[in-house]
Protein backbone atom coordinates (compact mmCIF):
# COMPACT_ATOMS: atom_id res chain seq x y z
CA UNK A 1 0.00 0.00 0.00
CA UNK A 2 2.87 2.37 0.93
CA UNK A 3 4.77 2.05 -2.90
CA UNK A 4 1.15 2.39 -4.68
CA UNK A 5 0.46 5.84 -2.95
CA UNK A 6 4.49 6.70 -3.51
CA UNK A 7 4.24 5.95 -7.06
CA UNK A 8 1.14 8.20 -7.18
CA UNK A 9 2.82 11.14 -5.26
CA UNK A 10 5.23 10.87 -7.55
CA UNK A 11 3.12 10.92 -10.66
CA UNK A 12 1.12 13.46 -9.31
CA UNK A 13 4.56 15.50 -8.45
CA UNK A 14 5.97 15.12 -12.11
CA UNK A 15 2.47 16.35 -13.60
CA UNK A 16 2.73 19.16 -11.52
CA UNK A 17 6.43 20.35 -12.72
CA UNK A 18 5.09 19.73 -16.23
CA UNK A 19 2.42 22.33 -15.50
CA UNK A 20 4.35 24.60 -13.88
CA UNK A 21 6.86 24.39 -16.95
CA UNK A 22 4.34 24.68 -19.23
CA UNK A 23 2.92 27.87 -17.27
CA UNK A 24 6.02 29.69 -17.17
CA UNK A 25 6.61 28.89 -21.05
CA UNK A 26 3.37 30.20 -21.93
CA UNK A 27 3.09 33.36 -19.76
CA UNK A 28 6.42 34.61 -21.39
CA UNK A 29 5.31 36.85 -24.02
CA UNK A 30 7.29 36.31 -27.67
CA UNK A 31 9.53 39.05 -28.45
CA UNK A 32 8.17 40.99 -31.70
CA UNK A 33 11.66 42.81 -31.37
CA UNK A 34 14.64 42.71 -34.02
CA UNK A 35 17.93 43.36 -33.47
CA UNK A 36 19.79 45.92 -34.66
CA UNK A 37 22.30 43.74 -36.92
CA UNK A 38 19.46 42.40 -38.91
CA UNK A 39 17.89 45.99 -39.64
CA UNK A 40 20.24 48.35 -40.21
CA UNK A 41 24.07 48.47 -41.48
CA UNK A 42 27.57 49.67 -39.61
CA UNK A 43 29.20 52.58 -40.87
CA UNK A 44 32.59 51.00 -42.52
CA UNK A 45 30.94 47.51 -42.95
CA UNK A 46 29.78 47.08 -46.48
CA UNK A 47 30.50 44.65 -49.24
CA UNK A 48 32.37 46.12 -52.40
CA UNK A 49 30.95 44.78 -56.64
CA UNK A 50 33.52 43.54 -58.53
CA UNK A 51 33.43 42.46 -61.89
CA UNK A 52 35.67 41.72 -64.71
CA UNK A 53 35.67 40.19 -68.54
CA UNK A 54 37.45 36.83 -69.25
CA UNK A 55 37.68 33.87 -71.43
CA UNK A 56 36.14 29.73 -70.72
CA UNK A 57 37.86 27.12 -72.41
CA UNK A 58 37.63 23.63 -72.71
CA UNK A 59 33.67 23.25 -74.31
CA UNK A 60 32.72 20.48 -75.81
CA UNK A 61 31.16 22.57 -78.70
CA UNK A 62 29.37 24.73 -77.07
CA UNK A 63 30.93 27.89 -77.08
CA UNK A 64 30.68 31.27 -78.93
CA UNK A 65 30.28 30.95 -83.07
CA UNK A 66 33.47 32.97 -83.91
CA UNK A 67 31.68 34.85 -87.03
CA UNK A 68 28.67 35.89 -84.45
CA UNK A 69 31.18 37.03 -81.79
CA UNK A 70 33.97 39.39 -82.83
CA UNK A 71 34.70 40.42 -79.38
CA UNK A 72 35.72 36.52 -78.25
CA UNK A 73 38.02 36.11 -81.46
CA UNK A 74 39.95 39.37 -80.66
CA UNK A 75 40.08 37.89 -76.79
CA UNK A 76 41.36 34.92 -77.92
CA UNK A 77 44.09 36.06 -80.60
CA UNK A 78 45.12 38.32 -77.62
CA UNK A 79 45.63 35.73 -74.97
CA UNK A 80 47.36 33.91 -77.58
CA UNK A 81 49.85 36.47 -78.27
CA UNK A 82 50.67 37.14 -74.54
CA UNK A 83 51.70 33.47 -74.81
CA UNK A 84 53.74 33.50 -77.74
CA UNK A 85 51.58 32.31 -79.66
CA UNK A 86 51.03 34.60 -83.46
CA UNK A 87 47.26 33.51 -84.90
CA UNK A 88 46.43 36.53 -86.45
CA UNK A 89 46.28 35.58 -89.97
CA UNK A 90 45.36 32.54 -89.42
CA UNK A 91 41.04 31.48 -89.40
CA UNK A 92 39.88 30.45 -86.64
CA UNK A 93 36.84 28.41 -86.59
CA UNK A 94 36.80 26.78 -82.56
CA UNK A 95 33.61 26.15 -80.51
CA UNK A 96 35.52 25.44 -77.61
CA UNK A 97 36.17 28.91 -76.24
CA UNK A 98 32.89 31.66 -74.77
CA UNK A 99 33.78 35.14 -73.47
CA UNK A 100 31.90 35.76 -70.04
CA UNK A 101 31.24 38.20 -67.76
CA UNK A 102 32.80 37.02 -64.05
CA UNK A 103 31.14 38.76 -61.01
CA UNK A 104 32.33 38.71 -57.52
CA UNK A 105 31.07 40.63 -53.77
CA UNK A 106 34.41 41.49 -51.87
CA UNK A 107 33.12 41.15 -47.95
CA UNK A 108 34.26 43.77 -45.75
CA UNK A 109 37.88 43.81 -44.26
CA UNK A 110 38.91 40.45 -46.26
CA UNK A 111 42.59 39.99 -46.15
CA UNK A 112 44.93 39.76 -49.24
CA UNK A 113 45.11 35.69 -49.60
CA UNK A 114 41.25 35.26 -49.05
CA UNK A 115 39.14 33.20 -51.61
CA UNK A 116 35.67 34.35 -52.20
CA UNK A 117 33.44 33.19 -54.65
CA UNK A 118 32.68 34.21 -58.47
CA UNK A 119 29.79 33.87 -60.48
CA UNK A 120 30.17 33.34 -64.30
CA UNK A 121 28.00 34.11 -66.75
CA UNK A 122 27.96 33.72 -71.22
CA UNK A 123 28.54 36.91 -73.24
CA UNK A 124 28.48 35.73 -76.60
CA UNK A 125 26.20 32.89 -78.21
CA UNK A 126 27.47 30.00 -76.02
CA UNK A 127 25.23 27.44 -75.21
CA UNK A 128 26.54 26.24 -72.09
CA UNK A 129 29.31 26.30 -69.67
CA UNK A 130 29.20 23.00 -68.25
CA UNK A 131 33.00 21.23 -68.42
CA UNK A 132 34.15 24.59 -68.86
CA UNK A 133 37.54 26.58 -67.25
CA UNK A 134 38.12 30.03 -66.67
CA UNK A 135 41.07 31.59 -67.79
CA UNK A 136 43.13 34.46 -65.04
CA UNK A 137 40.37 37.06 -65.43
CA UNK A 138 41.25 40.10 -62.87
CA UNK A 139 38.02 41.41 -60.83
CA UNK A 140 37.99 45.09 -61.17
CA UNK A 141 36.32 47.66 -58.05
CA UNK A 142 34.42 51.19 -59.35
CA UNK A 143 37.39 53.24 -59.11
CA UNK A 144 39.39 50.41 -61.60
CA UNK A 145 41.68 49.13 -59.49
CA UNK A 146 41.90 45.39 -59.54
CA UNK A 147 40.81 43.35 -56.24
CA UNK A 148 40.70 39.64 -57.17
CA UNK A 149 42.44 37.34 -59.37
CA UNK A 150 39.43 34.81 -60.95
CA UNK A 151 40.02 31.16 -62.32
CA UNK A 152 39.30 27.68 -62.33
CA UNK A 153 36.89 25.07 -63.09
CA UNK A 154 32.73 26.38 -63.64
CA UNK A 155 30.28 24.72 -61.88
CA UNK A 156 27.56 24.64 -63.68
CA UNK A 157 24.14 23.56 -62.32
CA UNK A 158 21.91 23.54 -65.44
CA UNK A 159 22.08 21.30 -68.74
CA UNK A 160 20.45 21.26 -72.32
CA UNK A 161 20.17 18.57 -74.80
CA UNK A 162 19.55 18.80 -78.17
CA UNK A 163 18.23 16.09 -80.94
CA UNK A 164 17.24 16.39 -84.09
CA UNK A 165 13.12 16.72 -83.39
CA UNK A 166 13.38 18.22 -79.89
CA UNK A 167 15.56 20.49 -77.21
CA UNK A 168 15.77 19.79 -73.46
CA UNK A 169 17.28 22.47 -70.94
CA UNK A 170 16.78 22.00 -67.50
CA UNK A 171 18.25 25.49 -65.41
CA UNK A 172 20.49 27.76 -66.99
CA UNK A 173 23.67 26.29 -67.97
CA UNK A 174 25.06 29.34 -69.77
CA UNK A 175 25.80 30.59 -65.56
CA UNK A 176 27.55 28.81 -63.41
CA UNK A 177 29.68 29.58 -60.08
CA UNK A 178 33.73 29.06 -58.81
CA UNK A 179 33.28 28.15 -55.16
CA UNK A 180 36.12 29.97 -53.21
CA UNK A 181 37.58 30.55 -57.19
CA UNK A 182 38.76 34.20 -56.64
CA UNK A 183 41.39 35.25 -54.43
CA UNK A 184 41.86 38.38 -52.53
CA UNK A 185 45.35 41.09 -54.38
CA UNK A 186 44.44 44.14 -52.70
CA UNK A 187 42.92 45.24 -49.33
CA UNK A 188 40.13 47.70 -48.33
CA UNK A 189 41.85 49.96 -45.48
CA UNK A 190 39.50 50.89 -43.00
CA UNK A 191 40.27 51.62 -39.23
CA UNK A 192 37.22 50.89 -37.79
CA UNK A 193 38.64 50.16 -34.38
CA UNK A 194 39.71 53.70 -33.84
CA UNK A 195 36.66 55.42 -34.64
CA UNK A 196 35.06 57.31 -32.05
CA UNK A 197 31.63 58.25 -33.89
CA UNK A 198 29.68 55.65 -35.74
CA UNK A 199 26.47 56.16 -38.04
CA UNK A 200 24.01 53.05 -38.30
CA UNK A 201 21.84 53.48 -41.35
CA UNK A 202 18.46 51.85 -41.39
CA UNK A 203 17.71 49.30 -44.19
CA UNK A 204 13.93 50.68 -44.08
CA UNK A 205 14.28 54.36 -42.93
CA UNK A 206 11.50 55.22 -40.86
CA UNK A 207 11.37 58.06 -38.06
CA UNK A 208 9.71 55.93 -35.21
CA UNK A 209 11.76 53.27 -36.16
CA UNK A 210 14.86 55.14 -35.75
CA UNK A 211 13.94 57.02 -32.31
CA UNK A 212 13.70 53.68 -30.98
CA UNK A 213 16.68 52.65 -31.52
CA UNK A 214 18.51 55.17 -30.25
CA UNK A 215 16.33 55.23 -27.19
CA UNK A 216 16.89 51.33 -26.95
CA UNK A 217 21.04 52.23 -27.46
CA UNK A 218 21.22 55.06 -24.71
CA UNK A 219 19.00 52.66 -22.13
CA UNK A 220 21.83 49.77 -23.17
CA UNK A 221 25.17 52.65 -22.39
CA UNK A 222 23.14 54.43 -19.80
CA UNK A 223 23.97 58.01 -21.21
CA UNK A 224 22.75 59.66 -24.04
CA UNK A 225 25.19 58.54 -26.99
CA UNK A 226 23.13 57.77 -29.75
CA UNK A 227 21.35 60.51 -31.72
CA UNK A 228 18.47 60.26 -34.68
CA UNK A 229 19.75 62.76 -37.27
CA UNK A 230 17.14 61.04 -40.00
CA UNK A 231 14.93 58.38 -40.69
CA UNK A 232 17.71 56.45 -41.88
CA UNK A 233 20.55 57.50 -39.54
CA UNK A 234 20.90 57.01 -36.17
CA UNK A 235 24.79 58.48 -34.61
CA UNK A 236 26.38 56.72 -31.98
CA UNK A 237 29.30 58.37 -30.07
CA UNK A 238 31.62 55.96 -28.09
CA UNK A 239 30.91 56.45 -23.91
CA UNK A 240 33.82 56.44 -22.20
CA UNK A 241 32.67 52.83 -20.38
CA UNK A 242 33.70 51.68 -23.97
CA UNK A 243 36.82 53.92 -24.64
CA UNK A 244 38.94 52.34 -27.10
CA UNK A 245 36.54 49.20 -27.23
CA UNK A 246 34.83 50.23 -29.97
CA UNK A 247 34.45 46.41 -31.62
CA UNK A 248 33.27 45.36 -28.39
CA UNK A 249 30.54 48.46 -28.23
CA UNK A 250 29.35 47.51 -31.80
CA UNK A 251 29.16 43.53 -31.11
CA UNK A 252 26.46 44.94 -27.90
CA UNK A 253 24.95 46.63 -30.01
CA UNK A 254 23.91 44.47 -33.06
CA UNK A 255 22.77 42.58 -30.02
CA UNK A 256 20.00 44.54 -28.80
CA UNK A 257 16.47 44.49 -30.15
CA UNK A 258 14.05 47.11 -31.70
CA UNK A 259 10.54 47.11 -32.96
CA UNK A 260 10.19 47.96 -36.31
CA UNK A 261 7.39 50.48 -37.20
CA UNK A 262 6.38 50.35 -40.60
CA UNK A 263 4.44 52.75 -42.91
CA UNK A 264 0.82 51.35 -44.17
CA UNK A 265 0.96 50.21 -47.69
CA UNK A 266 -0.03 48.06 -49.92
CA UNK A 267 2.29 46.50 -52.66
CA UNK A 268 0.83 45.03 -56.11
CA UNK A 269 2.57 43.00 -58.57
CA UNK A 270 0.24 43.59 -61.11
CA UNK A 271 2.01 40.89 -63.67
CA UNK A 272 2.21 38.24 -60.83
CA UNK A 273 -1.12 39.06 -59.44
CA UNK A 274 0.35 39.26 -56.11
CA UNK A 275 -1.08 41.56 -53.41
CA UNK A 276 1.10 42.43 -50.09
CA UNK A 277 -0.69 44.71 -47.76
CA UNK A 278 0.83 45.68 -44.20
CA UNK A 279 -0.85 45.04 -40.68
CA UNK A 280 -1.37 49.34 -40.19
CA UNK A 281 -3.77 49.31 -43.72
CA UNK A 282 -7.17 50.81 -42.37
CA UNK A 283 -10.09 51.32 -44.96
CA UNK A 284 -12.96 53.64 -43.87
CA UNK A 285 -16.45 52.64 -44.00
CA UNK A 286 -17.34 51.77 -47.59
CA UNK A 287 -19.89 49.56 -49.64
CA UNK A 288 -18.34 46.99 -52.16
CA UNK A 289 -20.10 45.44 -55.18
CA UNK A 290 -17.66 42.95 -57.74
CA UNK A 291 -19.45 42.15 -61.30
CA UNK A 292 -18.11 40.40 -64.62
CA UNK A 293 -19.98 40.44 -67.18
CA UNK A 294 -19.09 36.72 -69.28
CA UNK A 295 -20.00 35.91 -72.43
CA UNK A 296 -19.25 31.77 -73.57
CA UNK A 297 -19.84 31.56 -77.82
CA UNK A 298 -19.36 28.18 -78.16
CA UNK A 299 -19.53 26.45 -81.87
CA UNK A 300 -20.41 22.74 -82.41
CA UNK A 301 -20.77 22.44 -86.31
CA UNK A 302 -22.96 19.21 -87.48
CA UNK A 303 -22.36 17.16 -90.63
CA UNK A 304 -25.76 16.81 -92.41
CA UNK A 305 -26.29 13.78 -95.00
CA UNK A 306 -28.66 13.18 -97.42
CA UNK A 307 -31.22 9.94 -97.02
CA UNK A 308 -29.69 6.34 -98.41
CA UNK A 309 -29.80 6.27 -102.29
CA UNK A 310 -30.40 9.42 -102.90
CA UNK A 311 -29.26 11.12 -106.11
CA UNK A 312 -29.28 14.52 -105.40
CA UNK A 313 -28.69 15.32 -101.73
CA UNK A 314 -25.03 15.64 -100.70
CA UNK A 315 -23.19 16.27 -97.39
CA UNK A 316 -23.13 19.43 -96.04
CA UNK A 317 -22.32 21.42 -92.42
CA UNK A 318 -24.21 23.11 -90.41
CA UNK A 319 -23.48 25.81 -88.06
CA UNK A 320 -24.71 25.27 -84.70
CA UNK A 321 -23.93 28.27 -81.96
CA UNK A 322 -24.22 28.46 -78.42
CA UNK A 323 -24.40 31.71 -76.25
CA UNK A 324 -24.53 32.02 -72.57
CA UNK A 325 -24.18 35.61 -70.72
CA UNK A 326 -23.74 35.62 -67.46
CA UNK A 327 -23.93 39.19 -65.70
CA UNK A 328 -22.98 38.72 -62.57
CA UNK A 329 -26.25 38.84 -60.67
CA UNK A 330 -25.19 36.18 -57.82
CA UNK A 331 -22.70 38.79 -56.64
CA UNK A 332 -23.87 40.69 -53.25
CA UNK A 333 -22.85 43.86 -51.82
CA UNK A 334 -21.31 43.91 -49.28
CA UNK A 335 -20.29 46.89 -46.58
CA UNK A 336 -17.34 47.12 -44.88
CA UNK A 337 -17.22 49.20 -41.97
CA UNK A 338 -14.42 52.24 -40.67
CA UNK A 339 -11.15 50.93 -39.25
CA UNK A 340 -11.47 47.60 -40.43
CA UNK A 341 -8.16 45.67 -40.11
CA UNK A 342 -6.34 43.42 -42.66
CA UNK A 343 -7.48 39.97 -41.44
CA UNK A 344 -11.77 41.67 -41.75
CA UNK A 345 -10.85 42.83 -45.12
CA UNK A 346 -9.87 39.86 -46.23
CA UNK A 347 -12.56 38.33 -44.94
CA UNK A 348 -15.20 41.13 -46.20
CA UNK A 349 -13.02 40.56 -50.06
CA UNK A 350 -13.68 36.41 -49.61
CA UNK A 351 -17.29 36.27 -48.82
CA UNK A 352 -17.51 38.21 -52.47
CA UNK A 353 -15.38 35.23 -54.51
CA UNK A 354 -13.03 38.25 -55.18
CA UNK A 355 -9.83 36.94 -56.49
CA UNK A 356 -6.36 38.92 -56.68
CA UNK A 357 -6.59 40.43 -60.41
CA UNK A 358 -10.05 42.01 -59.05
CA UNK A 359 -8.99 43.05 -55.72
CA UNK A 360 -5.77 44.89 -57.42
CA UNK A 361 -8.99 47.05 -59.01
CA UNK A 362 -11.07 47.07 -56.15
CA UNK A 363 -7.79 48.39 -54.00
CA UNK A 364 -6.96 50.97 -56.56
CA UNK A 365 -10.99 52.21 -56.81
CA UNK A 366 -11.18 52.14 -52.80
CA UNK A 367 -7.69 54.67 -52.78
CA UNK A 368 -9.40 56.98 -55.42
CA UNK A 369 -12.46 57.35 -53.49
CA UNK A 370 -9.95 58.39 -50.02
CA UNK A 371 -11.50 55.52 -48.03
CA UNK A 372 -7.92 53.50 -48.17
CA UNK A 373 -5.70 55.15 -45.13
CA UNK A 374 -2.38 53.55 -46.76
CA UNK A 375 -0.07 53.95 -49.73
CA UNK A 376 0.03 52.00 -52.92
CA UNK A 377 2.83 50.49 -54.25
CA UNK A 378 2.86 49.19 -57.85
CA UNK A 379 6.10 47.32 -58.36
Amino acid sequence: MQRIVRTWFLRRLSWLAVALAALILGGTPASAGSRIKDIADFEGIRDNMLVGYGLVVGLNGTGDGLANSPFTQQSLIGMLERLGVNIRDADLDTQNVAAVMVTATLPPFANQGSRIDASVSALGDSTSLLGGTLLVTPLLGADGEVYAVSQGPISVGGFSATGNATTVTKGVPTNGRIPNGAIVERELHFDLAAMTRIKLALRNPDLTTARRMAQVINAFVGVGAAVTLDPTTVQLDVPQSYAGATIDLLADVEQLEVTPDLPARVVIDEQSGVIVMGANVRISTIAIAQGNLTIRITETPQVSQPNAFSNTGQTTTVDRTSIEIDEGEANKLALIEGGVSLQELVNGVNALGIGPRDLITILQAIKAAGALQAEIEIM
